[in-house]
Parts: C-alpha cells; structure tokens; sequence
C-alpha cells in the first residue's frame, strides 16, 4: 500500500479537503476517495519534505491518541452529542497535529459523513483496526464502548511494545559504553604508545599494531567515518521499507537466537488480541482476518493469516486454517478450536491472548538473565584486548630495559 496526498472538494459541504490515503495506485485512491463522497481535485504520492525533527513534530504518540479516544468515549457515554464531545476533545488536546486532525474530523461529520469515514481519512493516525471497532461501534449504536475497547488496545499493545523494547534497552546500552571506551582508548591512549615505541625505534607488537592502525585511521578520517555510518544508516532504513527488506527483516526477528521465542510471542499475543477485540465489537470474521493480518506487525505471521481467511472463505474452520502454518504456535488453533465448539471464539483468543502475554513477561526476565553473562563475557574479551594492547608493549620495554 502506497500513501498519497490528495487535495478534494467534500460534495456534502463543498470544503476543499487536504490529506493523505493509502491505496495500490492513484487511480485507487480516487476511487476510495469518490466513495468517502469526496471529489479528488489532486493525487500525489506523498514525500515527506519535513526531515526527522519536523517529523517527530507532528507525531501523533499513542499516549496522546489513547487520551483522545477515552475522552471521546466518556463524553458520549455521559449523553452529549457526537459533535459537541468532538469539540470538547479538541479543545482539551495538546498535540498540535492531533488538534488539526480533530478539527478535520468535527468538519467531515458536521458535513454529514459518519465518524468512521472521517476517522478513515487519516489512515496513518487511526489504522484499520480503530476505523473497524468505530463502525462497528456506530452500526450497534454502542460508539462509547468501541472507543473505550480501542483505547484499551491501544494500551495492551504499547505496553507490550514497551516490554519489548526494554528487554534490548541493558544490551544495547552496554555495547554502547563498549565502542565509546573503545574509540576513547583508540584515540587518546594508543598514540602515546606508538610515540614511546617510535622515540626508542623498537617495532610493535602485532596486537598493537593493528589498534595503531585503527587509531591513525580513525583520528585521520573521523568525518569519513561519520559520513559512511551515516550513509549506512540512511540506506538500511531505506532497504527496511522495500518489501525484500521487510521480508528479511521480519524472517530474522521470527528465527533470530535468544529473541525468536519473544518476537513468536509477541506476534501471537497481537494476533489474538487484536481478533478477540473485532470480533467481541461484532466485526465479522473475515473482515477480521483481513484487519488482523494488517495490525499484526510481520510479513510472514500476515501471510499465514491470509491464506487462512481464504480457506476460512471456502468453508473450512479458522482453526484448521491456522494449524499447520509454519510461524503460528501451535496453541493457537488448538485454543481457537476449543471456542469453535463451544461457540465463543473470542473469548478463547482472548485467553490466548492473555496467556501469551503473560509468557512474554517471563520470556523478558529470561533473556535478561541470559544476556548478562554473555555481555559481561563480551566486555571481558574487549577489555582484555584492550589491555594487552597497552599493558604489555610497556612491560615488553620496561623488561628490556631491565635486562640492559
């Protein structure tokens, strides 16, 4: 899916319309568009000019959308019109770029438009998923509870995004403190050494030839460093949003050492969380299978659940769909199976949902206790390299000294 920007007129309001779509190509998106009873006036796919600190300037965090969507929820439970509650909202947000998405959506359905076609469009702010709960919430007349169901979601997903993301926080502050010591050492301490070695014309040791070498390259070419590292960076991200990065990326995270179980995990726990939720909001199971495999988070879990909304659509139960896909735990159909014959499929992948969730936790304390050793084994053989680099062409003179 491609991401355009397009300028339209609403022919409900006859307002000139600016924002972005996703779709496969422009001809799609105004096709998407003309259904949303906007005339497109111009489609372009969309460049981001801003650079990274006008990007992190607009941001929408969840923090901020979770806040939004539980205000929302609350005013309209408490019986105020949908439109007075969207003001209300507007006027108690902080975030800038939330404030004018607001303002967008307060015009679409003071123009007529239902709150899920505003909220649509602005697909990378509300994804499928809340665009779903909010018609299915509107079609059941239970809005508030959708909102306060995607709020929750939204929750449930940042905190385990968050636990993820703090079981790689120690490792990579380590190997951080690792190369900053490195590069300290290279630059100040090791010339010393090759000038004392040069004032008495005595020839290196290897060891400390190598760090020399390293050192003379690093202190001479520093800006060519940054330069590559910055261009590696750049070209990286760049190879991650093509569809062979995302592949090969996704198949690393799903295969990786130590960290396969917590990512296998964590896809299994999104999957049924996000399902349970569609599916307790009244989505039909199809429709959910189609936003699940969007809101999953991984090519391949994504594909696996493609294939089986297909031969869901030919007949064939979701639990059988699901059992002999490669990355899907096999828990998974086994639990989905239990609630097709009991008749509450949502409240089994809700379990299952919560018991892998509950492994995700444990899974964290073990890799944390796993990779301390491993880490402090990796300082030790750097700072050991280190020292003999410098320690031992001293007393390699100081012992010749000696024995003259």
């Amino acid at each position: 899916m491609l991401t355009f920007a397009y300028k339209a007129r609403d022919t409900s309001s006859n307002k000139i319309v600016k924002s972005t779509v996703q779709a496969e190509n422009e001809r799609a998106a105004a096709k998407l568009l003309m259904g949303r009873n906007l005339m497109p006036l111009d489609i372009s796919p969309e460049t981001d000019k801003r650079g990274i600190i006008g990007a992190l300037q607009n941001r929408v965090s969840t923090k901020d959308r979770v806040i939004f969507t539980r205000q929302l929820s609350t005013l309209i439970n408490a019986g105020l019109p949908l439109a007075q509650s969207l003001h209300t909202v507007q006027g108690q947000t902080t975030n800038k770029k939330l404030k004018e998405i607001a303002q967008d959506i307060i015009s679409s359905v003071e123009g007529g438009s239902n709150l899920a076609d505003a909220f649509s469009k602005h697909p990378k702010v509300f994804g499928d998923l809340f665009i779903a709960l909010v018609a299915a919430g509107e079609a059941s007349g239970t809005l508030d509870k959708a909102l306060e169901r995607i709020a929750n979601q939204q929750e449930k997903d940042a905190e385990i995004a968050s636990k993820v993301v703090g079981a790689m926080v120690y490792p990579g502050i380590v190997l951080f403190v690792i190369v900053g010591v490195v590069v300290f050492m290279l630059t100040t301490v090791v010339p010393q050494i090759e000038n004392l070695y040069e004032n008495m014309n005595r020839e290196l040791p290897i060891l400390t030839a190598v760090m020399v070498f390293a050192a003379d390259f690093l202190i001479k070419f520093w800006p060519l460093v940054i330069v590559a590292l910055g261009l590696g960076a750049f070209f990286f991200h760049r190879w991650t949003t093509t569809s062979g990065g995302r592949r090969a990326i996704d198949t690393f995270k799903l295969n990786v050492p130590m960290f396969k179980d917590l990512f296998r995990k964590l896809y299994m726990a999104r999957l049924n969380r996000t399902g349970e939720t569609l599916l307790v909001s009244g989505v039909p199971m199809l429709e959910m299978l189609r936003i699940t495999s969007r809101a999953v988070g991984n090519v391949h879990i994504a594909e696996a659940i493609i294939r089986a909304s297909e031969k869901v659509k030919s007949g064939k139960s979701l639990s059988s769909s699901l059992k002999n896909e490669q990355y899907v735990l096999s828990l998974v159909p086994q639990m989905i199976s239990v609630g097709e014959q009991s008749g509450q499929i949502d409240g089994m992948m809700a379990k299952t949902a919560t018991f892998y969730e509950n492994e995700l936790d444990n899974t964290i304390r073990s890799i944390s206790t796993a990779i301390e050793p491993i880490l402090m084994v990796l300082l030790a053989v750097v700072a050991g390299g280190m020292v003999g680099a410098i320690l031992l062409p001293i007393y390699s003179l100081i012992g010749s000294n000696g024995i003259k």
